[in-house]
């Protein structure tokens, strides 16, 4: 019998109850612990979304549905697994499980298209740790990134078409769509790091694609570390809209996939809330979560990453 090509899918992370909140933001700070003011106010923007957010339920779910997908084809069978950079379960604790269950062709993905050394480059080097404890059992492929997938810009364009006939058709209103993605430290720029390219990439072609008229980018959930991060803040663009005359803002999480505190605090109370403030009609596009159409564009990365020498793929993106 063939042996499964095992697929990790990996996350962020997300406590499950507010009382986890310190040893999650511990173990983001690498191990330093924050303050209790700190703590506590990422305690209360839990607390502003129910508790807890469902990005570990939602991963759980593309897991499942991309594990069925895969097996449609008789080529080869599938095992895939789903794991967090910074909470449970911990991508090493995963990675262990795939070796004890034989798994030895490992194709990896992280579920956020775009590509920054501080990203997506934090993901592979937990992922290349684990490997090395585990005595390397693994031939990996690490997808860098994915953010001009044919399948992924249209199911983004789609959110976009959807999102736009949700608002109401008021005469003399002006409309512009604002891109937004999480933002990181100004420093990435010295590094020539693609992170920004790729966000304006993806935006620009789902713009094309929606026949956008006006649209923009700005960034959101800019960390508190004393150095800048890149900007403008998305609060920050909703008052320059305003000032310009702007009546109606749709925003587009377009670096982000699933629900979870960036977008259900940052987005759905932060953003919608300086909105109204301002007097901005506003609206956000569904992510993909576990939608059938998103874990469609997942087996198309894996199936077409399979299918690629192991010796070459190692340093290759999609």
């Amino acid at each position: 019998m063939t042996a499964p090509v095992g697929v990790l899918l990996l996350a962020y992370g997300s406590p499950e109850r507010p009382e986890e909140v310190e040893a999650y933001f511990t173990h983001i700070r690498g191990g330093r612990s924050p303050s209790p003011e700190a703590v506590e106010h990422l305690r209360e923007r839990y607390r502003r979304v129910g508790g807890r957010t469902p990005l570990l339920q939602i991963t759980e779910a593309v897991r499942d549905g991309l594990e069925t997908e895969l097996n449609r084809q008789e080529e080869r069978p599938y095992r895939v697994y789903a794991a967090m950079k910074h909470w449970h379960p911990f991508t090493a604790d995963v990675m262990a499980g795939m070796a004890a269950d034989g798994i030895r062709r490992v194709i990896t993905v992280a579920l956020a298209p775009h590509y920054s050394r501080i990203s997506i480059g934090g993901y592979q080097r937990g992922v290349a740790e684990a490997q090395e404890r585990l005595g390397a059992p693994f031939e990996l492929t690490f997808v860098e990134n994915w953010h001009l997938e044919p399948g992924f810009l249209e199911l983004i364009a789609d959110h976009v078409q959807s999102a736009l006939h949700g608002f109401a058709d008021v005469p003399g209103a002006r409309l512009v769509t604002v891109f937004t993605a999480h933002s990181l430290p100004v420093r990435i720029r010295e590094w020539q790091d693609p992170y920004e390219e790729q966000l304006l990439a993806s935006s620009r072609a789902v713009a094309a694609r929606v026949q956008l008229a006006d649209w923009r980018f700005a960034w959101q959930s800019a960390g508190s570390t004393g150095e800048p991060w890149i900007g403008p803040d998305i609060l920050e663009m909703l008052e320059t809209l305003r000032a310009e005359g702007v009546t109606h803002v749709l925003q587009v999480p377009i670096g982000f996939v699933s629900d979870h505190l960036e977008i259900l605090y940052d987005v759905d109370i932060e953003a919608a809330e300086k909105s109204s403030e301002l007097g901005l009609a506003f609206r956000r596009t569904a992510l993909p979560n576990a939608s059938p159409a998103f874990v469609r564009v997942l087996a198309d990365i894996v199936e077409r990453t399979v299918r690629e020498p192991v010796a070459t793929a190692d340093a290759a993106s999609t």
